[in-house]
């Protein structure tokens, strides 16, 4: 498989060329996996050859979708532009499906299983603290921390995870952090420290979330669809027609009539090539 694999790619290569793609395969990708701009496709050198076809699919459907809106990568594009339909809400559901057949990281299971953590530690820290304070609840004020805390450097601590602090008169630097909350304040009471340790678990599952719906956002920009679309037509080609009936009907018909340009080309001459 890892020879018919590398034949295909090769081959794969020359066919992009030969249509006039400028296609780089020494680079890093400026970080990423692959990269499309204007007529140039840059593919990561290190990417094994079944992920290398894989994203230069992807990034080739970026250049597809240039074709169709040229300010495309500013705008994400359209659906309505991609399948020439008005009403494109049955096809936008069935591309989300396909994305995460394609990328499983389009799931973003990993948020949910981190937000799930801290919401499991910050139980378990108040039901410690309810402990010597029967009446905390965290939605309302800790008024025997507030006290304290006002003469503590450890107020610090209550908006970041790590800070330093340079002294007004001597300058000289102090630094702590939720890591070393109990080694950097030893005298404080365990629930007060246990307190800070869940502004810090409030903080980052917040953080957390942000992240998660800018992700979500990204997975679902019609360009970003379109091209794991492509990029699953050679890869879950018996599984696409199954999870995505009404878009590969009108992908198809749209190919076939020439809509997609080029594309039908490359779609061809996997066909003709199939492992």
């Amino acid at each position: 498989m890892n020879e018919l694999n590398r034949a295909l790619k090769q081959k794969l290569i020359q066919f992009m060329r030969r249509e006039g793609v400028d296609l780089r395969t020494d680079t890093k990708a400026r970080g990423n996996l692959g990269l499309f701009s204007e007529n140039r496709i840059d593919i990561h050198r290190k990417l094994d050859d079944e992920k290398f076809i894989e994203v230069l699919l992807h990034e080739y459907a970026h250049l597809i979708h240039k074709s169709l809106e040229n300010d495309m990568a500013k705008t994400g594009g359209h659906l309505e532009v991609l399948f020439d339909l008005s009403d494109i809400s049955l096809i936008k559901e069935e591309l989300i499906n396909v994305t995460c057949l394609v990328d499983e990281n389009a799931l973003l299971k990993k948020f949910e299983s981190k937000k799930y953590a801290c919401k499991i530690k910050i139980k378990a820290y108040e039901n410690l603290i309810k402990k010597e304070y029967p009446d905390f609840l965290k939605s309302k004020p800790f008024k025997p921390f507030e006290k304290y805390i006002k003469h503590s450097d450890a107020r610090f601590l209550l908006r970041y995870d790590k800070v330093k602090i340079v002294t007004p008169f001597l300058r000289r630097e102090k630094s702590y952090s939720i890591e070393n909350l109990e080694k950097d304040f030893p005298k404080m009471p365990r629930s007060f420290g246990l307190y800070i340790k869940i502004c810090s678990l409030t903080r980052k599952s917040k953080n957390l979330q942000k992240r998660k719906n800018k992700l979500k956002k990204y997975y679902e920009r019609p360009s970003e669809l379109f091209a794991r679309f492509v990029q699953g037509f050679f890869k879950h080609s018996d599984e696409i027609p199954r999870i995505a009936p009404v878009t590969y009907s009108r992908f198809c018909e749209l190919l076939e009539n020439g809509y997609y340009g080029r594309l039908s080309k490359v779609i061809a001459f996997l066909s003709e090539n199939s492992l």
